[in-house]
């Protein structure tokens, strides 16, 4: 199973001149597919840093959204530098062009027609609200950033795409609520849990409240992670804490 990635580009995110509305909404669109983000990284008007990340996923085979920075004012970079990580020109895609003037007319030029200028080789995405596309290449899906476009964007490359992937990863998720305990207390049998089972994922997330409560789970193939959560059952009652079934 290849990982899925997520670039949300903009110093407008890193400034909190605007609020990130992506990540949640990528998760969530993945999930109802029986599929998982791996990683996401937010990213900077920085040119060098994008190219740099976009040639690193690249190479890595990732399937990656990249969402913002596709726009025609000078501060947009995302087009040339995907163009620069594959080592393409810049060209003006006809296809996009069309959709493009379907919406806008005789105003699509001089400037919204800038917004066809892709990385040669690339493909659409369409966009349904305003008719301006987004563009695919090396597995990586770029759109805009705004959530009411790049949502829909996201979801048809998901359903176009990708759905001989759904839901075919044997993966599961579960986790306790054990009340009473430190994570420091927990520690030597999380090791040991981990030890145990290598090709499962734990995690422990203490909860800031009165009676010092963690959420301690394991994630992975289902045998491991239910034979897993069996010993983890086991173990935290051995060393004293009350725990509680999490529902799924």
């Amino acid at each position: 199973m290849q990982n899925f990635g997520l670039y949300i580009i903009g110093d407008e995110i890193l400034s909190g001149k605007r609020q990130d509305a992506h990540l949640s909404k990528v998760i969530e669109l993945l999930s109802a597919r029986g599929l998982q983000l791996s990683w996401a990284n937010y990213l900077g008007d920085i040119p060098a840093q994008i190219t740099a990340s976009l040639k690193a996923s690249m190479n890595r085979g990732d399937i990656v959204f990249s969402c913002g920075g596709i726009g025609a004012t000078p501060d947009d970079y995302t087009r040339q530098c995907a163009a620069d990580a594959v080592g393409v020109p810049i060209a003006r895609h006809s296809e996009a062009v069309a959709e493009i003037e379907a919406q806008y007319g005789e105003s699509a030029y001089p400037k919204r027609v800038l917004m066809a200028d892709f990385p040669l080789g690339a493909t659409l995405i369409p966009n349904p609200v305003n008719r301006v596309a987004g563009f695919a290449i090396h597995q990586h899906y770029f759109v805009p950033g705004f959530p009411q476009m790049a949502h829909p964007m996201i979801e048809w490359v998901l359903e176009t795409h990708y759905r001989h992937l759904f839901h075919q990863q044997d993966y599961i998720e579960i986790s306790i609520l054990v009340m009473d305990a430190g994570e420091s207390q927990l520690i030597d049998f999380m090791n040991y849990i981990v030890e145990k089972y290598p090709e499962i994922k734990l995690f422990s997330l203490p909860k800031l409240d009165h009676r010092r409560t963690i959420e301690l789970g394991v994630k992975g193939a289902a045998l491991q992670v239910n034979s897993a959560m069996s010993d983890i059952k086991q173990g935290v009652a051995a060393l004293g804490f009350p725990w509680l079934e999490i529902a799924k």
